[in-house]
């Protein structure tokens, strides 16, 4: 039958991307008119009656129950990402370790294996080792180059695969359509942490990815005041092929409700803030949600400039006779450059990472002589960044799995921010004739070392 009252041609006007950024999720309070989204600082609310606080609590009907599982404030950002990501919803969490928990804990159980990228943020490859560990999930890391690795890496139990759009520090780029197409075709679900590029760069969704989680503490706040998470499900795997009882399965938190039948392209959705928010406690709070939507509302802005002052210090970078090789995928001479184009055309992110001549010594000297590039262990800030990852946030890794990180000794990693480009070249410039006395005194003592066994 016919729809008698058809849309209208305005109703079918498909918003961008930067207007998204702004409005998405959100009309004004309609109690006092608020244009800015009200922080709701509460933690619970009062139900209408008795049948309806049943409801709720059963998941037969959907609303506000208390400010650990939802909260009106925190529920706007997560619709406002799941707009910008493409996918089906969104569930916010307190930081983004704690999404990438509970993204991987809803669907697994003991005994299962997770196919993971090596070139991944220190406290993944720590969560995944050892957290997981203890809940006998096992894992295999491999080099996501070759992708023939992920098949190759395929078990009986592997329940799902893992990579970085942008790896960290190495600046890897993943080739997510073809690793896509190899968990798909084995019923599995691809997971993209895509932090390093906001949904401004890259949607992975639209590349065949399931599951997109995003450390909202960098990029997406964009000024380093709030930690958060959040996890973006595109709605479309089958969790209910026979591989995933976790979700598709009855459950016996909620007197045997089946999640993905019960609620469709919603089930792992529901599932992720039903159960596991729930359980593991991982809640955004209301105010840092508030801050996470002022920074979508420039994240278009803030990462044109990003990227523009990024590629300039990475070219000023590679020819620089300290520097032993810069790692950024926006370059023509990195093996990326053709993933870059495809996945990131807008840009190739503002992290990335160099080698320096002159290991360790020169990369403490390096650092210490920097006045404007801030050293602390954070990135996506609007003020820009350095670290020695080595010793900071991939110290927790042994030399093999450092080198599968693709860093050496020498490497400092850059979150490039929106100060004026040349202001920030001359600070690193100030940095590397540092570190080049460094290179020179260990030359220097080399030479005498050699004259001395060349003596004797």
């Amino acid at each position: 039958m016919a729809n008698s009252n058809p849309p209208q041609a305005d109703d079918l006007h498909q918003f961008g991307f930067d207007t998204r950024a702004i409005h998405a999720g959100q009309r004004p309070d309609p109690y006092t008119g608020a244009r800015a989204v009200p922080i709701f600082q509460t933690t619970s609310y009062v139900f209408e009656d008795a049948d309806s606080a049943a409801a709720y609590f059963n998941l037969q009907e959907y609303g506000n129950t208390y400010s650990r599982i939802m909260n009106p404030t925190v529920a706007v950002f997560e619709e406002r990402v799941a707009s910008l990501e493409g996918g089906a919803g969104a569930v916010g969490f307190a930081s983004g370790l704690a999404a990438q928990a509970a993204s991987f804990f809803t669907m697994l159980r003991p005994g299962d294996h997770v196919v993971a990228s090596k070139a991944l943020y220190g406290g993944t490859i720590t969560q995944l080792k050892h957290l997981f560990g203890k809940l006998s999930v096992d894992h295999t890391f491999i080099d996501p180059d070759d992708i023939a690795n992920w098949k190759n890496a395929l078990r009986d139990n592997t329940k799902a695969f893992f990579g970085e759009t942008i790896g960290n520090p190495g600046g890897n780029i993943l080739d997510i359509e073809a690793v896509a197409n190899i968990a798909h075709a084995h019923n599995l679900p691809l997971i993209i942490d895509s932090t390093f590029a906001t949904p401004y760069l890259c949607r992975p969704m639209e590349w065949g990815a399931d599951i997109v989680v995003h450390s909202a503490t960098k990029f997406i706040g964009g000024h380093g005041t709030s930690i958060g998470g959040v996890v973006t499900e595109a709605g479309t795997f089958n969790w209910s092929n026979g591989r995933f009882p976790g979700v598709a399965d009855p459950s016996a938190a909620y007197h045997g409700l089946a999640f993905h039948e019960t609620f469709g392209v919603y089930g792992y959705l529901m599932k992720l803030r039903a159960e596991s928010l729930r359980d593991l406690g991982g809640a955004m709070s209301p105010f840092n949600a508030f801050l996470f939507l002022l920074g979508l509302e420039t994240l278009p802005l803030r990462m044109e400039r990003h990227v523009k002052n990024t590629l300039e210090i990475a070219q000023f970078l590679e020819n620089h006779p300290m520097v032993e090789r810069v790692k950024y995928s926006g370059l023509e001479s990195s093996p990326y450059a053709s993933l870059a184009k495809k996945y990131l055309p807008r840009g190739a992110g503002a992290v990335f990472s160099f080698d320096l001549k002159g290991g360790r010594g020169a990369g403490k000297n390096f650092i210490e002589a920097l006045n404007l590039w801030s050293h602390l262990a954070n990135v996506g800030d609007a003020k820009s960044l350095v670290i020695h990852p080595a010793s900071t946030t991939h110290r927790q890794l042994n030399d093999a799995e450092l080198a599968g990180a693709g860093i050496t000794p020498g490497t400092i990693r850059l979150s490039v921010g929106l100060e004026n480009a040349e202001d920030l070249i001359w600070d690193l410039e100030r940095g590397l004739r540092a570190s080049a006395v460094r290179e020179s005194s260990r030359i220097y003592a080399n030479d005498k070392i050699n004259e001395k066994i060349s003596e004797d």
